[in-house]
């Protein structure tokens, strides 16, 4: 006789039998809850262990918030740390005191393409308090905070968080991802980035590739050459931290992302909405469906007001145009500021 409908089967133990159906699911469903649960929660674990920096500056009539998320990345010339091996291997120089080597900008907007700018780090700016000079003396003359004030003024944009990585936690992020790939038109040498690159397609490790990011001596680019470099590379490291082989491994997930963490500084108080949204951002300009350029620019070949430093002019008109539809959290027309 078939039980009641909504009574439950009893084997001949009296213990209850289960569906093979449910048995089946619920040994499918729980290990990959886990596991989505364990790729969650890893960057999270990950994000609170980075070490913090003072960013936020408090100067008064600071910019007015945008639609969207605008963080700053920069790349510091910092040798604290390094022992003169590593300094030699890595080709920094000896040089105290710590300035910027690289600046961009990521804005993630409410909808829409991402897009991630290079700021050539000799542009021609206004540093407050100091006048017209190169937007890498920011850094050396008031830290993160008289930097990211600095960007602020020159782009009206507010600047929600700060993310920082030095020499030796750029070449560690690169040998944490496994590498990256670079295909070069002809050799590339350079002392002072202490690389000697054949020409062809090649995997690069971290001194290598920090070489390879900071090479402008010899390169018809120059600054610019290296801020294209330093896009391509950061959308590399992007690309495969998202690969199957990274992210369906627990062991190699875990591994990666608190190396990153370990590599790299983030502004005091950025939450994991913000980290969410940089992580978005970052991903969406390496998939392709975001965009990568630079600053409009007047000149490469500019001069300051004095005639001493060859500096980098921007394009006034066409930077304030692009800027203005950020703030506005408009990137449907980015494509006409490149180039």
């Amino acid at each position: 006789m078939a039980p009641a409908p909504g009574r439950r089967r009893h084997g001949p133990d009296g213990r209850i039998r289960r569906s093979p159906v449910r048995r089946t699911l619920r040994a499918v469903l729980v290990p990959v809850l886990a596991w989505l649960l364990f790729t969650l929660v890893t960057p999270i674990h990950a994000w609170s262990t980075m070490t913090t920096i003072g960013w936020e500056p408090s100067y008064a009539g600071r910019v007015g918030n945008q639609p969207g998320t605008a963080i700053l990345l920069v790349g510091s010339d910092s040798r604290d740390g390094l022992s003169e091996e590593e300094r030699n291997e890595l080709g920094t120089g000896e040089a105290e005191g710590q300035r910027t080597d690289s600046i961009m900008l990521l804005y993630t907007p409410p909808s829409g393409e991402s897009v991630l700018i290079s700021i050539p780090r000799d542009s021609y700016v206004t540093v407050p308090g100091y006048g017209r000079t190169k937007i890498n003396a920011a850094y050396s003359y008031g830290g993160a905070e008289l930097l990211t004030e600095t960007v602020e003024q020159a782009t009206g944009l507010r600047i929600d968080g700060f993310m920082e990585v030095g020499f030796a936690g750029f070449a560690d992020i690169v040998d944490a991802v496994g590498g990256v790939d670079v295909c070069l038109d002809e050799p590339m040498a350079d002392e002072k980035a202490n690389i000697d690159l054949p020409a062809g397609c090649q995997t690069l490790n971290g001194s290598d590739a920090l070489g390879y990011v900071r090479h402008r001596y010899g390169d018809a680019e120059g600054d610019l050459g290296r801020a294209r470099r330093q896009r391509e590379v950061i959308a590399q490291i992007a690309t495969r931290l998202k690969r199957p082989s990274t992210v369906l491994n627990p062991v190699r997930w875990w591994t990666v992302t608190h190396a990153l963490a370990g590599a790299v500084s983030r502004g005091d108080g950025m939450g994991v909405l913000t980290m969410a949204q940089m992580t978005r951002g970052v991903l969406s300009v390496s998939g392709g469906s975001g965009a990568s350029l630079q600053v409009p620019l007047e000149t490469t070949n500019g001069w300051s007001d004095d005639g001493t430093e060859s500096v980098i002019i921007w394009d006034s008109e066409r930077a304030s145009a692009m800027f203005e539809d950020l703030s506005r959290g408009d990137t449907s027309n980015i494509a006409q500021y490149a180039g």
